[in-house]
């Protein structure tokens, strides 16, 4: 079977990757470069946790990305993942990282708790006074995506797939599963998959009921010299606590301290527009990490990064047939750590015709 796949992010690769080890004969198109920086599969490294809050069937589904994310390492002869561990500080009662440990708690997965006093310890960065406990967890930790995009680029060329660079997808024929790109040439295909990300919503306008588009800002740090050790032994940060939604993914293997947090989104209908990041808007994030954080201002923003998601109303993967063409997207930061699972049930979907079953499987309804 001939299969186009439009967008090559952490999706479009999975799914190539998948379809070539059935045997299928494969054209991957991505506007940018693999990896695009603009994309949301672009950054240096995204994380991997267990824990999911009141997501109870994500984080049944969790294995199942970690088994996938095996089987790519070895296709591929190298792992792309550090399991530093993942850690959750509550400040508030009831606040996210809170609600992410219960759903561990549901899912009976162990962790160890910390008071404040042993956190502090153990994360000098942490100021005790300002967080109710903390928690460890030592499944998870920082996936790197740029290297993965890299050798997944490479693993495809060397099993024959088509790869089409800095072509921009203009026009879709859904039912013909063929796309115009933009020098007017037309690839056709015996299916088409698209799994563009925010950039879904300018090939299928009629969607915009089910996925919305935000931009966000992501900010790497440099710690105060006395906490670089601290930092580059400490494992991510799931949630900080507070309303922030701040997470942190640590400096390994020569990739740096990230900082992001969910607040900082905005909905953002041009997924191109607005990318350079505005004057401040580094210190602005990183001012969100105090408290827990102590001497945040003694932090130096070195880079800043702006992020384009697809989301969906009720958080969970999308997925809709349209003729002999499958749309498929992530929410935010769902996509990344389910990438390699997506990949091999998009696959399995297209092998058997069983879009519902595939469905069930995005929305973690049935696992």
């Amino acid at each position: 079977m001939r299969v186009t796949i439009v967008g090559a992010g952490i999706a479009g690769l999975s799914t190539a990757w998948s379809l070539a080890k059935l045997g299928h004969d494969i054209t991957l198109i991505e506007q940018g470069s693999i990896p695009n920086p603009l994309a949301a599969s672009g950054d240096r490294s995204r994380m991997i946790r267990r824990a999911y809050g009141d997501a109870d069937g994500y984080a049944h589904t969790i294995a199942e990305a970690f088994d996938s994310w095996d089987l790519l390492w070895n296709d591929l002869g190298v792992s792309h993942y550090a399991n530093c561990g993942v850690l959750g500080i509550s400040q508030h009662a009831g606040d996210g990282a809170e609600q992410f440990r219960t759903g561990l708690d549901r899912m009976k997965f162990e962790y160890e708790q910390l008071d404040p006093r042993e956190a502090a310890e153990r994360y000098p960065f942490l100021d005790p006074a300002t967080f109710r406990y903390a928690y460890l967890d030592q499944d998870g930790g920082a996936l790197f995506s740029e290297r993965i995009a890299r050798d997944m680029k490479a693993w495809l060329k060397m099993r024959g797939a088509e790869i089409r660079t800095h072509a921009k997808v203009l026009a879709v024929d859904a039912h013909a599963a063929s796309v115009r790109i933009e020098d007017d040439t037309i690839i056709r295909a015996d299916r088409l998959v698209v799994t563009a990300g925010a950039w879904t919503l300018q090939l299928f306008p009629s969607l915009a009921e089910n996925l919305m588009t935000y931009r966000n800002v992501v900010a790497y740090m440099e710690p105060p010299a006395d906490l670089a050790d601290a930092w580059s032994n400490a494992p991510a940060i799931v949630d900080i606590g507070g309303a922030s939604s701040g997470y942190v993914l640590p400096p390994i293997d020569c990739v740096g301290l990230k900082f992001g947090a969910g607040v900082h989104k905005s909905r953002a209908p041009d997924p191109d527009a607005n990318r350079v990041a505005a004057p401040g808007e580094g210190d602005s994030l990183r001012r969100l990490f105090s408290p827990p954080f102590s001497r945040i201002d003694e932090y130096t923003v070195t880079e800043v990064k702006t992020c384009a998601y697809a989301f969906t109303a009720d958080q969970r993967f999308f997925s809709k047939r349209i003729g002999n063409t499958l749309v498929v997207s992530a929410c935010s930061g769902h996509g990344y750590k389910f990438g390699a699972a997506v990949g091999r049930r998009v696959a399995q979907a297209l092998d058997t015709d069983d879009d519902a079953g595939l469905a069930r499987w995005l929305r973690a309804e049935a696992v």
